[in-house]
């Protein structure tokens, strides 16, 4: 991919859709964003969602004064390799939605549309932590885990679509229910959500051992979540902190097991629990050097911290709309 004539010299209007907003902005040719723009997500409804998405490429682009060579959108869902259809997304309305062909009716510019970590792979290739890199895995952790894979330069959607769907590995034979109807994925264990989990599961069997974290939801077990635990783990608090490097292990092992799939150069390490910094991608390194298959004769992935934060998703949409 390239960025040669008048569109590699054009601003983008990226477009990044979570649970909860549907977040904008002017992106550069270099990544730099101006203008943004913001609206609530109304998850519930396909047609409202698409509304709010309408309404915040309008606000940018009627406050931009330069050409704009597209929109670019990535969201939380799995599509299928032509980016046309949304086949699935667990927080949102979709289902086999035609999302690409309902926004080019309304907003009548060429759009690139796909999986939000998909963009937020591309981002981090082009212009964050796996510059340059000949294949770069990106492994999101929120509420759950997702990712994108960046071969030869050029995003790597699968066959059908759905590659990088990391969380869904099975890493526990019938262990903790996932929302994907399986057992025993790798986001019950690595994530935000685990985190939470597993929390709420030792602050039931011992409140003793989980008084600190108690202390944070007035004693209520059931509201501790994942920010929560990562807070104590930065003030200090030894509960968390496990918590946290159980986390981490969790997270060695499964780039571990990717490793002996897709021998990656590197690993890029973004989302919100990335945000636990070296308490969570310390212990994940120190487990990939135990599991990684063949170690000791054979070099292993670099991970490491993405770099351009919760904005890589829309950075990268708009950049894959000139491509």
């Amino acid at each position: 991919m390239s960025d040669g004539g008048a569109a590699g010299r054009a601003a983008a209007l990226g477009i990044d859709i979570g649970g909860t907003k549907v977040a904008g902005g002017v992106v550069a040719p270099d990544g730099t964003i101006g203008a943004t723009a913001r609206r609530a997500t109304p998850g519930s409804s396909v047609s409202e969602t698409e509304d709010a998405i309408v309404a915040v490429v309008e606000e940018l682009a009627a406050g931009h004064d330069g050409e704009l060579v597209g929109v670019g959108i990535g969201a939380a869902g799995w599509f299928d390799r032509t980016g046309d259809t949304v086949l699935f997304s667990p927080h949102l309305a979709w289902r086999h939605s035609t999302l690409r062909k309902d926004l080019e009716a309304r907003l009548q510019r060429p759009l690139w549309v796909g999986n939000d970590a998909d963009a937020a792979a591309w981002a981090e290739y082009r212009f964050g932590a796996a510059r340059g890199a000949d294949l770069a895995l990106m492994i999101t952790l929120g509420t759950g885990i997702g990712g994108g894979i960046v071969l030869d330069g050029l995003l790597r959607r699968g066959s059908h679509g759905v590659a990088g769907e990391w969380g869904h590995m099975r890493v526990v034979p019938d262990g903790r229910l996932c929302a994907c109807g399986n057992r025993g994925c790798w986001e019950q264990y690595a994530s935000g959500t685990a985190l939470a989990q597993t929390a709420r599961e030792v602050a039931r069997t011992s409140r003793a051992a989980a008084a600190r974290l108690l202390e944070r939801v007035d004693g209520d077990a059931e509201r501790l979540t994942g920010e929560d635990v990562a807070r104590a783990a930065a003030d200090g608090d030894p509960l968390a902190l496990e918590l946290v490097t159980e986390v981490g292990q969790w997270l060695g092992q499964g780039i571990a097991d990717l490793a002996a799939i897709l021998d990656p150069e590197v690993v890029v390490i973004g989302g919100g629990v990335s945000k636990l910094g070296e308490m969570v991608l310390g212990p994940a390194r120190e487990r990939l050097d135990r599991a990684l298959p063949g170690r000791g004769f054979r070099p292993g992935p670099r991970v490491v911290a993405a770099e351009l934060g919760p904005e890589a998703g829309l950075i990268g949409a708009a950049d894959l709309v000139r491509q």
